[in-house]
């Protein structure tokens, strides 16, 4: 039976708010350890699981928190972990536990484009070509893995130093996030530098680690925003009463609090699934990006029409909040697509 870890994750929730409400930069939420967790202890890690990674992803969201940390510790290290353990691979996974070393995967958000590694065998050795559109922290990578194809169709990792490629950045209306382009035009690769898989469906697993990433971040806003919202209407009066005790604010908070519910629901799964590395983590991290990341964009716009008219101000912070949700939707694949991979899971059965 799994221990229950409910007390600590409870502390480490508490740590992370704290944290992050005094506007934690990265050297501070490296030395709190926090790259680290679930790295082993032979890595200086925390030797623990990507349900505590979780925990903090979902804080982040909490606090619309800008910076790095989504990108190394839930793709960066996650990615490292599933290649052959070799002395580059564990020298990056120590610095990026320590937080000397800033690596970005240049997974392509959207989905769209890919990289390919062409002359292997070849005199002047391989070349990297391709690109990705929408990389998450792109511009702040200090070191770029680059997931890539050999010519026999072999999925590889790439380590490239970013002065190699040519990293553009992307502007978004989310001015809490920041993505880049990643371009390779032939760069050079050294064969230290290539990396393989220790399971074949590594690239399938990444993905869908990275969509439980962002659904733990818009868990955290849903709840952000649904607890401002209720402190708002328990204060604000009008004819006399609080707003919160009209019966259609209290429905519409009723609602809130149904989508938050169902969605801690989901995202609880997926992140046991993903700690586990069962059979459905496939299906569940579907369901939890499908669903958490269409409720927070709702919740977020409801919050903002319960604050009235100083919830379209600039002041009143909601639009961050929802302008984060809705990129958290389009990124690693639509609600549209996850629910489409569900479909088409059932119909094969």
């Amino acid at each position: 039976m799994p221990a229950d870890l409910s007390e600590f994750h409870d502390e480490l929730r508490a740590s992370a708010s704290g944290l992050l409400a005094q506007g934690a930069d990265w050297a501070a939420i490296a030395g709190a350890g926090w790259p680290g967790l679930e790295v082993p202890a032979a890595f200086d890690g925390a030797d623990g699981t990507f349900a505590e990674v979780a925990v903090v992803l979902r804080e982040i969201g909490r606090a619309a928190a800008p910076g790095p940390y989504p990108s190394v510790a839930a793709l960066a290290i996650g990615t490292l972990d599933l290649l052959h353990p070799g002395p580059v691979r564990d020298g990056l996974l120590r610095a990026a536990v320590a937080g000397t070393a800033v690596p970005v995967v240049a997974i392509d958000a959207e989905g769209t484009e890919a990289f390919r590694l062409t002359g292997a065998s070849g005199p002047d050795g391989a070349r990297l070509h391709g690109s990705a559109g929408f990389v998450l922290d792109a511009p702040a990578a200090d070191r770029v893995l680059v997931p890539a194809l050999e010519p026999d169709g072999t999925a590889v990792v790439v380590d490239v130093d970013p002065a190699e490629l040519t990293v553009g950045d992307r502007p978004v209306l989310d001015a809490t996030r920041s993505l880049g382009r990643v371009a390779a035009d032939g760069a050079a690769v050294r064969p230290e530098s290539v990396h393989r898989f220790r399971v074949p469906d590594a690239p399938r697993r990444l993905r869908d680690r990275a969509a439980v990433a962002v659904a733990c971040d818009s868990l955290g806003i849903a709840e952000a925003m649904l607890d401002a919202t209720v402190a708002h209407t328990s204060v604000r009066h009008q004819f006399g009463r609080p707003v919160g005790s009209f019966q259609a604010v209290k429905h519409a908070c009723a609602d809130m609090l149904v989508q938050v519910t169902v969605a801690r629901e989901l995202v609880d799964a997926a992140v046991r699934a993903q700690a586990d590395g069962g059979p459905d983590a496939a299906a569940a991290s579907a369901m939890a990006k499908s669903y958490a990341c269409t409720a927070a964009v709702e919740v977020a716009g409801k919050a903002m029409q319960l604050h009235g008219g100083m919830g379209y101000t600039w002041e009143s912070g909601v639009h961050v909040y929802l302008k984060r949700a809705a990129l958290n939707r389009s990124l690693f694949g639509t609600p549209a697509q996850h629910r489409a991979r569900l479909a088409g899971r059932r119909a094969r059965r």
